[in-house]
């Protein structure tokens, strides 16, 4: 797990990252439609020591990455947006991700609530972890808890997520 002034940019093209089988970025995803090249996730923006440094990776540093990791988690706001261009479809973080090899993606199709959101990324990964389902079946079982309970009764909370790649798998 990476927190704090070491989620930076450069820690995410430290060798071995390639290696793990999930990466969660649990930050801002910012995207442009009018300009998709300038899409990407903000990471720390500052070191320890309070020096700004270059902390937002870009849609192209994401396509230029090898990451065939089994799954890469953006539970950030409207992560799964992009921008539509004919002739290629959705140029988005997730097809960023999946072009650089990650077998599948859980992104977001809107602006998120924070507690809500770490209420279905918690019950998500036990699904994964301690209930062994699969990624797609865990999603469905953490949305469905979520929307069985009345604070977060509303899709707003517990319906932006989706799962673009591979979904039968482990």
């Amino acid at each position: 797990m990476v927190l704090g002034f070491r989620a930076s940019r450069a820690t995410v093209f430290e060798p071995g990252v390639e290696d793990h089988r999930i990466l969660h970025f649990a930050t801002h995803a910012i995207v442009d439609n009018e300009r998709p090249e300038l899409t990407g996730i903000a990471l720390s923006l500052f070191d320890e020591h309070g020096e700004a440094r270059d902390g937002f990776l870009r849609l192209h540093d994401v396509y230029n990455m090898k990451l065939p990791v089994d799954l890469v988690v953006l539970s950030g706001c409207s992560s799964a947006l992009g921008k539509a261009v004919s002739g290629e479809g959705l140029i988005s973080l997730v097809r960023g991700f999946m072009y650089a090899g990650t077998r599948r993606v859980v992104a977001s199709l809107w602006r998120v609530d924070d507690e809500a959101t770490s209420e279905l990324m918690t019950r998500f990964y036990r699904g994964m972890w301690t209930e062994g389902l699969t990624p797609s079946a865990a999603l469905r079982v953490a949305q469905l808890d979520l929307m069985a309970q009345k604070r977060w009764r509303h899709p707003f909370y517990w319906a932006a997520f989706v799962l673009s790649g591979d979904w039968d798998s482990e």
